[in-house]
């Protein structure tokens, strides 16, 4: 009777969700700890959005029309809702090399032979990077204060705004684990992710007006998911940019960042997973 009993309970689905909460934690301390021992892919995770906040607001500061201003101050506080979601979805490229290089080095037979959830690596391995990422913020944000960036709303808006960098940044990793299980190799990886990232960044409001871009050009980044947060953001800080587009994403952009946000998770999890018991089967 008590092996029934343990057997049902094993099989119960709450029991299930809460084997799979404890080994994802598992498995992202186990990466935590790994980030620890091997400072460096912190630290040089942080030269280029350092490297990208002086140059923009140096070398663009001041050239740029931004609602009829060139102030340099005006454009920092424009440019730094951009630069801050370019950094949280340039993660996904780390995020996705990460993952194939424990594909490579057969981690996933290793855990195949371990009594444990299957999507648990992978939440796991997406939790320790969003770790990460809310550390290069922290360090982003400092930097950003230092060349002039300033908020001017509640400290709940400012605190709602980098939860939203956080969320967008967390659904493009699983985009990574995706293209990080598709292929054979780290470098390959690491390509892939950044392949598709620039014109994603680019064709958007980020670093210039999108009612300066031709009118298709200019319908593509208002519909950008990218788009969308990086607007959430400037209205959650009080920056300058308010956008005259009459897209929805432009006119509801915090809705519309949650929303996008919520299916490529949904998505690009669903298929991350797939992939994962296919190429653990």
């Amino acid at each position: 009777m008590s092996a029934v009993t343990e057997s049902v309970r094993v099989a119960s689905p709450g029991n299930a969700f809460g084997r799979s909460v404890r080994d994802s934690l598992v498995v992202a301390k186990r990466n935590l700890i790994r980030m620890v021992r091997i400072p460096e892919v912190v630290i040089f995770g942080l030269i280029q959005p350092i490297m990208f906040v002086v140059l923009f607001s140096y070398v663009f500061g001041g050239s740029l029309d931004i609602g009829g201003s060139t102030s340099p101050q005006v454009y920092r506080e424009f440019l730094m809702a951009g630069i801050f979601a370019q950094t949280v979805t340039f993660a996904t490229a780390g995020a996705g090399a990460g993952i194939a290089e424990d594909m490579h080095k057969g981690l996933i037979d290793r855990f195949r032979s371990l009594p444990m959830a299957r999507g648990a690596v992978l939440t796991g391995r997406t939790l320790a990077d969003m770790v990460q990422t809310a550390l290069t913020l922290l360090v982003l944000a400092v930097v950003a204060l230092l060349v002039g960036w300033r908020t001017h709303t509640s400290f709940g808006e400012v605190l709602g705004a980098f939860g939203l960098l956080l969320l967008t940044g967390y659904a493009f990793t699983w985009i990574g684990a995706v293209i990080g299980l598709s292929v054979r190799t780290p470098e390959a990886a690491t390509s892939g992710g950044l392949v598709w990232l620039f014109p994603v960044t680019f064709v958007s409001n980020a670093f210039v007006d999108s009612s300066n871009m031709t009118p298709w050009l200019r319908h593509i980044a208002d519909w950008n998911p990218f788009s969308a947060t990086v607007q959430a953001c400037r209205e959650l800080f009080g920056n300058p940019g308010v956008s005259t587009s009459d897209a929805w994403p432009m006119q509801h952009p915090v809705w519309a960042s949650v929303i996008y946000s919520v299916l490529i998770i949904a998505i690009f999890r669903t298929l991350a997973v797939r992939k994962y018991r296919s190429a653990a089967a």
